[in-house]
């Protein structure tokens, strides 16, 4: 009996070690079959690329199919953020991260395209299919396109007399740049059928990262444009300003920030977290998976309340601050849903400086483990500009079309109160019928469009930022877990 038991628990037990081998050596067999796989694609890839170049009618340039492989290659992850970069397109990409370029200043993004999945159809019937277009993020403050009142949501149609209908990012970047004083025509559609073009003489880009002033009451205003290299200094000094002038709540404007720098954002949001987690990154190759977590020499008193804004120009590198002060209960948010882009890139280089790509080798998600990509972040607090009415859209139409507001501000340089309401009694006596306060704010909008150092923020007509500092003036602040 013993000696039977003795042979079942001996073959019990040489199953379960071929069972757990077999798991052992499951992962090792998978990884050596992809690879085995990946050798055999890029064998074939190789005698295509040799048949091509030896059979096509014409000779062919090795470097412009080796540009098209990889521009195609990476096409096909349906990623926008991960691209090829020529050498040429690397000097851009490495204009942008020093801070400095030549062009006309406009943060640019391309809307994925409608799709045609059946199921999503009933969701797009009262939307008009958008042409696939390069869309503006933001127009840099001071910068040509700024003064041409080119705005968020913009689509460029027309570069010079090119349609740029399925232009890439790269492409569309390619012909906005260029030598300072050197000229372009843009042309831009703004909501259904509202079409601009402008003039543009390109000029030396400083990315205007931070800009910073007093509101009364000792609100700190706070405006944040980009995250770059020296933007957490340029914070530094705008917190010791705050503090010299005995401000006791703040305000962050992120409206228009298209991100920018990693590891800028995490030292930002040091000196407002004393504790808690920034931000986590989370790969497919778990060990390089991050948390950055506060490293406790918050500047900021806990005490000051801080509102954040945003809108649908935010993204990236302004929606980790964002979702980091909310998360840790140490903002409110108010304006408008982010934009969503909730993934992290690696610029990886190709030898002999032959270019590079750029990669998106993680996501990342807010303190609370939510990833906004394609989703964006809410606001506690929604805050969005009352919708035009049909007459109102045709009225904006004719003004933006003409130039019109443009046109008045050059002939009036400084326009007094009484100068302003005579203008806007003839707009409404040639039937525009948008309100006082808007057409004033246009006006408004176009001047400081025409000076290279326009105010830091507009408390007449910025309804978004008269309600935050409502908020914190009447005492009504209040942040969940607080």
């Amino acid at each position: 009996m013993k000696s039977r038991e003795r042979v079942i628990w001996i073959g019990v037990t040489a199953l379960l070690l071929a069972f757990v081998g077999a798991f052992a050596v499951a992962p090792a067999l998978t990884a050596e079959s992809k690879a085995a796989e990946s050798r055999r694609y890029l064998d074939m890839f190789s005698e295509v690329f040799k048949s091509v170049q030896q059979n096509y009618f014409e000779t062919l340039d090795p470097k412009m199919l080796y540009e098209g492989a990889m521009k195609g290659l990476f096409a096909s992850l349906n990623d926008p953020p991960s691209y090829y970069l020529t050498r040429d397109e690397l000097r851009d990409l490495t204009d942008i991260t020093q801070g400095e370029f030549g062009g006309v200043g406009l943060i640019i993004s391309k809307p994925p395209e409608i799709t045609d999945d059946a199921s999503l159809k009933p969701l797009l019937l009262d939307v008009a299919p958008a042409p696939p277009y390069v869309e503006v993020v933001t127009s840099l403050r001071g910068s040509p396109a700024y003064r041409a009142g080119i705005s968020a949501g913009d689509r460029i149609t027309m570069i010079g007399n090119e349609s740029t209908e399925g232009m890439s990012i790269d492409e569309v970047v390619d012909k906005l740049r260029g030598a300072p004083g050197s000229e372009v025509s843009i042309t831009v559609l703004r909501g259904a059928d509202i079409t601009k073009t402008v003039q543009l003489e390109r000029a030396v880009i400083e990315v205007p990262d931070v800009k910073y002033a007093m509101i009364p009451g000792g609100i700190a205003y706070l405006r944040i444009s980009q995250y770059t290299a020296f933007t957490a200094d340029k914070v530094r000094e705008a917190l010791d300003f705050f503090k010299a002038n005995g401000y006791s709540s703040m305000i962050i404007d992120e409206r228009g920030n298209p991100g920018g720098r990693l590891s800028a954002v995490v030292e930002v949001a040091d000196y407002f977290l004393q504790s808690g987690t920034i931000v986590s990154t989370r790969s497919r190759i778990e060990s390089e998976n991050q948390v950055y977590a506060a490293r406790g020499d918050a500047v900021v008193p806990a005490s000051f309340p801080i509102i954040v804004l945003i809108d649908k120009g935010s993204a990236s590198a302004a929606e980790i601050l964002a979702g980091a002060l909310h998360d840790n209960h140490r903002a409110l948010l108010m304006g408008e849903t982010s934009f969503g882009k909730g993934s992290v890139q690696q610029v990886f280089f190709l030898p002999d400086g032959e270019g590079a790509f750029k990669l998106t080798t993680a996501k990342y998600y807010t303190p609370d483990g939510i990833n906004i990509d394609k989703i964006g972040i809410t606001p506690d607090k929604i805050v969005n500009v009352p919708a035009l009415t049909a007459a109102e859209e045709d009225s904006l139409k004719k003004l933006v079309e003409a130039n019109v507001i443009e046109s008045f501000v050059r002939d009036n340089a400084a326009p007094s109160a009484k100068v302003v309401g005579d203008f806007i009694a003839k707009l409404h006596a040639q039937g525009i019928v948008l309100g006082d306060s808007m057409l004033t704010r246009m006006v408004r909008e176009a001047q400081n469009r025409m000076v290279e150092d326009p105010p830091v923020y507009d408390l007449d007509y910025d309804t978004v930022l008269k309600e935050a500092v409502r908020l914190i003036s009447s005492g009504e602040y209040e942040v969940a877990g607080q």
